[in-house]
């Protein structure tokens, strides 16, 4: 029987910053992105925005392997060294394994 080929899947991670305001937001986005509306490589997708009680993040990678590298090799090693003006305390976190994910590819950016 001949081995089945695995498919990269999508990655999804979501941050929450309860408390987090848009200005430590802009802060921290500013240090771990590539610049303004670029994404980190293998990333697909941003979007942030208030929420209830904070700020939350969700990011979409290309795979997971994907999203390691970048929480291994820029995130965690900036938000540890201390963003001025950004996010003081980790996030709360939950990971998606992705199993549909449809983008719009009109391009609406902040």
């Amino acid at each position: 029987m001949p081995s089945a080929k695995r498919k990269k899947s999508a990655y999804a991670i979501v941050h929450h910053f309860p408390g987090g305001t848009k200005a430590q937001y802009e802060a921290s986005i500013a240090a771990v992105h590539p610049g303004k509306n670029k994404l980190p490589k293998g990333q697909i997708f941003h979007a942030a925005g208030r929420s209830a009680d904070g700020w939350t993040i969700v990011a979409v990678h290309d795979s997971k392997a994907s999203w390691e590298r970048f929480r291994d090799g820029i995130l965690t090693p900036k938000m540890k060294k201390g963003v001025k003006g950004g996010f003081k305390t980790p996030p709360q976190e939950t990971a998606v394994a992705v199993h549909a994910l449809t983008l719009f590819r009109g391009g609406w950016a902040r």
